[in-house]
């Protein structure tokens, strides 16, 4: 059984067909990336999964259960999380609260408990801080977990992001252009991370990245999309030199 799976997933938005019959399969412990140009439909498809939206046909599953048209926060609390294109901390507060409050998707103790200042609560708020810690480690910002998120670079900004991600504990996180922002050596460094967080952290990866040289050197697997339709997949060295990916996309063998 796949870890997820699609299934001639579609989406229409009145005339426009954004997402056309797109099937792949994405199985424990993957690195799989999704690329294509502008426009071809990788971010619907995040959107698809995460349960942003509904597909008009089609079916995706998740430890081989439907979960079309579920609701994000469900879809998170079954194991899925993403992060996205555009940045979405909570600025006014710190690296290490930003993490934190991620965190709380799995917490049991309830608003009550919190506000009384329960031991339980007090417990489970010292745990969440911990595990947190323990990512901004893994992320490399442990050295900035008080400052202000909007007060840090772009690149861990980015980052900061992931840890947020992984703080909901999930069996697959998808990144949704990583890397946009960075510069080579911190591509190489976020390149780096993503293995270990899939070979240390037992996490599956799904990535959309227009840096192709990232994509190719990252991952294992890929799906090429254009104009909402797959129109290749295999490993990395099978992706380059498809002539349809090229003429869509890459322009020229990467």
């Amino acid at each position: 059984m796949s870890l997820l799976e699609l299934d001639q997933a579609t989406i229409r938005f009145g005339g426009l067909v954004a997402v056309n019959s797109v099937s792949f399969q994405i199985e424990k412990g993957d690195l799989f990336g999704l690329i294509g140009p502008n426009g071809a439909g990788k971010t619907t498809c995040f959107n698809l999964i995460t349960g942003v939206y509904k597909p008009t046909s089609g079916s995706i599953k998740f430890k081989g259960k439907e979960i079309s048209g579920t609701p994000s926060n469900k879809v998170a609390r079954l194991g899925i999380c993403r992060t996205f294109q555009n940045i979405r901390l909570f600025p006014a507060l710190s690296v290490l609260e930003n993490v934190v409050v991620a965190g709380t998707l799995r917490a049991k103790t309830g608003l009550f408990s919190a506000l009384a200042y329960l031991p339980n609560a007090i417990r489970e708020t010292n745990e969440l801080k911990a595990e947190a810690m323990a990512l901004l480690e893994v992320l490399e910002l442990s050295d900035v977990a008080d400052v202000r998120s909007a007060d840090l670079p772009y690149g861990k900004q980015r980052r900061l992001e992931i840890a947020r991600a992984m703080a909901t504990k999930p069996d697959l996180l998808l990144l949704d252009e990583p890397a946009a922002g960075m510069n080579p050596n911190e591509k190489v460094d976020l390149m780096n991370t993503v293995r270990k967080i899939r070979d240390e952290h037992d996490k599956t990866v799904l990535v959309i990245e227009h840096d192709m040289r990232f994509v190719m050197n990252l991952c294992e697997k890929i799906v090429v999309l254009d104009h909402g339709e797959e129109i290749a997949q295999g490993p990395p060295e099978e992706i380059r030199k498809n002539p349809k990916v090229i003429e869509a996309y890459l322009g020229e063998a990467v």
